[in-house]
């Protein structure tokens, strides 16, 4: 995840400004590997009260005769329920694999299809749209891309009134989405944006919700940075739209804060941030503000609730964060001082402990903020010792390697900032701890620690003495180019003793 540790050995000099540029080089590099770790996924929606009534009948395989024969019935049935049950019995066919290839392998099939989904009667346009819905969960891209006739009006009845046949809608132009470029070529120019921008107005939790995986869908494409998100004077793409503002209002901490719709839609953001198209639109909207508050409400809820969906919403947030405070607007409109540095500390390290119980997976990404919070800013810095989270910061040590790098590359933070911050660092807990780190096996372990070191004997006169009278050579004595460390070390205690 780290390079060049290797660099770290040699006997010339390093100053402050070297180990700095280092530092932030594989931070960079590790920014870019979160980025690419997107999270695709595609949905099934299904009424689980429609499949009880259905009598929870086991998929068949349908050939093309049965296939032809439904969508015969479905179309000239000479009446509407037996219209309907048609389209029940083809929906449950579709179900399988094999009846999706063989029904897009039949001439006409999704044309008729698409005709039932425009006809006038609303049980019949609500069985296509659900045997579309099949057809879009399929794994198979052919499958998705013979549904293309039908997204234009999957769009149009994004503005219908029935928000039960909206979410439907929003599900399978998700689904499609993620499947295939085609599919996308052809949704944008047909307005995709707009719709998905007037759909975020809905009243209706179950559509926000949808709509939320839907854009999430579209964000993620690999093209999105050109294509999708780019700002523009016009709103087909989505930061010339009014979607930022409105994701950001839903996240909007408070009572009105729905769990299941701030999660879709922080990941929006995230996948919007991650494209860093235009990150200081979204920085002089307000994200900063918005995220740094609903971080602060998601610390005294994991306080409140044993609720284990919490994490899934955090996790966003977090990255989020992390992500806007590596751009240079953040500096520029007040960065990390627009999120209350001391309630934003004591609200993340809550979040710490809870991941550290609930979700230990999530230490590294809520690590990621507190390095990112400390990297440039002496205040964030000057808070973890006032309120003494030195110490609980240390305790995360034990808990992996990962965790480790990154709590050690926080304290390279605090030590860069000068002689006074260093003060507070050393020795205290922080020898003995390094002793301990030094002893590790793993060289990226092992290499935090030396920069660590490096930090403190250039600012702290009597460090490299005690660190030597600590036996803390001795330690390191498993590790190749040890002689290499003994004179880096002598080279640090004599530029601590005459700088």
């Amino acid at each position: 995840m780290w390079s060049g540790r290797r660099g770290l050995l040699r006997s010339s000099g390093c100053g402050v400004e070297e180990l700095r540029c280092r530092r932030r080089e594989r931070e960079a590099a590790l920014r870019k590997a979160r980025r690419e770790q997107q999270l695709v996924s595609k949905r099934l929606l299904r009424d689980e009260a429609t499949e009880e009534a259905e009598g929870g009948c086991v998929v068949v395989i349908l050939g093309e005769a049965e296939i032809q024969e439904f969508l015969r019935l479905a179309q000239r049935g000479t009446e509407e329920k037996e219209r309907e049950r048609a389209l029940v019995s083809l929906r449950r066919g579709l179900q399988h694999p094999e009846t999706q290839q063989t029904f897009i392998r039949l001439e006409g099939s999704i044309r008729t299809l698409v005709g039932l989904l425009t006809s006038n009667q609303a049980l019949l346009q609500l069985e296509a749209a659900r045997c579309l819905h099949e057809l879009s969960h399929s794994e198979q891209s052919a499958v998705a891309e013979a549904c293309l006739p039908a997204t234009s009006y999957l769009l149009t009845y994004l503005s219908g009134h029935s928000s039960d046949f909206i979410e439907l809608c929003l599900y399978t132009l998700g689904n499609l989405i993620v499947e295939s470029e085609a599919v996308r070529r052809q949704l944008l120019p047909q307005g995709i944006v707009p719709a998905l921008a007037a759909c975020i107005q809905s009243p209706h939790l179950t559509v926000l919700e949808a709509l939320g995986y839907a854009l999430s869908q579209l964000l993620q494409a690999k093209e999105a940075p050109e294509k999708i998100i780019p700002s523009a004077s016009t709103d087909s793409l989505v930061l010339g739209s009014t979607l930022p503002q409105h994701i950001l209002q839903l996240l909007q901490p408070g009572p009105k804060l729905n769990l299941g719709v701030a999660v879709e839609f922080a990941w929006c953001l995230h996948y919007i941030i991650c494209s860093q198209v235009n990150n200081a639109l979204l920085i002089t909207q307000g994200a900063l503000t918005t995220l740094g508050l609903l971080l602060l409400d998601l610390a005294a809820a994991v306080q409140r609730t044993e609720d284990a969906g919490l994490e899934l919403l955090v996790c966003p947030v977090v990255r989020c964060l992390s992500n806007l405070l590596t751009e240079a607007a953040a500096e520029t409109v007040g960065g990390p001082m627009q999120l209350r540095d001391e309630r934003v500390l004591a609200a993340l390290f809550i979040l710490l402990q809870f991941f550290l119980h609930k979700q230990p997976s999530l230490l590294p990404e809520g690590l990621w903020l507190l390095n990112n919070l400390t990297a440039n800013s002496p205040s964030f810095c000057t808070s973890l010792i006032s309120l003494d989270l030195i110490e609980p910061l240390l305790h995360l040590l034990s808990v992996s390697n990962v965790v480790s790098v990154l709590v050690l590359t926080v304290l390279c933070n605090i030590a860069e900032k000068g002689p006074a911050y260093c003060q507070h660092l050393w020795p205290g807990l922080l020898l003995p701890t390094l002793l301990d780190t030094l002893a590790l096996s793993d060289t990226e372990v092992v290499g935090q620690s030396l920069e660590l070191l490096q930090l403190l004997f250039l600012y702290q006169p009597g460090a490299a003495q005690a660190f030597l009278q600590q036996s803390g050579l001795q330690a390191l004595q498993r590790h190749e180019e040890v002689a290499q460390l003994q004179d880096r070390v002598h080279a640090l205690q004599q530029t601590a003793l005459h700088g």
